[in-house]
């Protein structure tokens, strides 16, 4: 019997991580809406496939009973994680997802004594959204345990979007500027704050930025000072500060739809070449009220691929009874080294 189902299988990512699952000797329940798609997914790797909407609670309920843990890949995540989360808590089978939307972690995040009833683990963000930048917060954590502040700042290089990542950035184009003050959630302009953080190849400006950390850091450092910067080129640096002006241009839902059917015109995702080449760079940053500081910096794959290698390897960690019940980040569940066991995962102190 298949041990775990990935539901939007199809999608560029549920694709990735459901040709590692079959390298790797698992047979998962590959399962999404278009039934078309999933037949030739699953012609393609021998895997057995369910089509159904989420919509469907009766198949989704039936689909989950027959399943240990579900891998939910099928964003954007703000329309789709609750339908699954709710079918998780009735069927007591382990959720995953690899979004990283700050609302749909909290929301996660909230059903942690449901989840506990329930004896499962819920663990949004076990992908590269959140799944490194977590592990090395965390890790200064340890180092600093009267930290107050953390600052996260990312950089990819070499690698490529997906279209369900250009879509799921469409739909939370207008969120994009959250903070954690006080431990509380702000919500703060686009490109609130600019700083010269250095990768390793000179100083470069790098842009505030809504990532997942200011939700999921918070629930596993507890320290409640956080802010999260990412490169962008000059050019979409501008775009964003003219989003603060232009934004009732774009966050109207006909915009929205117009920019992600041109989305769809849009290679699936980034080419074998990318993913094999591409890598990203995060530079963590532990400050106490004394004002002492300590950093440390981390590399890893490019970010598709490594989604696909955690996610998979924390569903192998499920299948094995390896897991803590209730809302989990990743962290929290495996330790602040679980980065480190994945091959081309570097991390030093600076």
């Amino acid at each position: 019997m298949s041990k775990f189902l990935i539901y939007g299988a199809y999608g560029y990512t549920g694709s990735l991580i459901a040709k590692l699952a079959v390298k790797r000797g698992h047979q998962p329940i590959l399962a999404g809406r278009d039934s078309k798609k999933l037949a030739a997914q699953s012609a393609a790797l021998g895997l057995p496939s369910l089509a159904f909407d989420l919509s469907e609670t009766e198949k989704l309920d039936s689909a989950l009973h027959d399943v240990d843990v579900v891998l939910h890949c099928a964003g954007p995540f703000g329309y789709t994680y609750k339908a699954m989360t709710d079918a998780c808590l009735r069927t007591n089978t382990h959720y995953l997802d690899i979004g990283g939307g700050i609302p749909e972690l909290e929301a996660v995040a909230a059903l942690d004594t449901d989840a506990k009833a329930a004896n499962i683990m819920m663990l949004p963000g076990a992908g590269f959204d959140v799944v490194p930048s977590d592990c090395l917060l965390n890790y200064l954590k340890e180092k600093m345990p009267d930290a107050n502040q953390l600052r996260l700042s990312i950089r990819g290089l070499g690698g490529g979007v997906s279209r369900g990542t250009a879509r799921s950035g469409i739909e939370n184009m207008d969120r994009q500027g959250s903070i954690r003050k006080d431990g509380k959630l702000i919500q703060v302009p686009p490109v609130w704050k600019v700083r010269d953080v250095d990768f390793g190849r000179g100083p470069v400006k790098v842009t505030s930025l809504g990532w997942g950390d200011v939700a999921t850091a918070y629930h596993s450092t507890g320290v409640p000072n956080i802010e999260t910067y990412m490169y962008f080129p000059p050019a979409v640096q501008k775009m964003m500060r003219a989003s603060r002006y232009l934004g009732w241009l774009l966050y109207n839902r006909p915009a929205k739809e117009i920019i992600k059917a041109l989305i769809g015109l849009l290679p699936s995702g980034p080419s074998a070449e990318q993913n094999a080449k591409g890598f990203s760079l995060l530079i963590a940053e532990a400050e106490n009220e004394k004002g002492e500081q300590i950093r440390a910096k981390l590399r890893t794959p490019e970010a598709y691929y490594f989604t696909a290698e955690t996610s998979f390897a924390i569903v192998e960690r499920i299948l094995a009874g390896d897991f803590k019940t209730g809302f989990q980040t990743p962290s929290m569940a495996y330790g602040s080294n679980f980065v480190l066991k994945f091959d081309g995962v570097e991390r030093e102190d600076f």
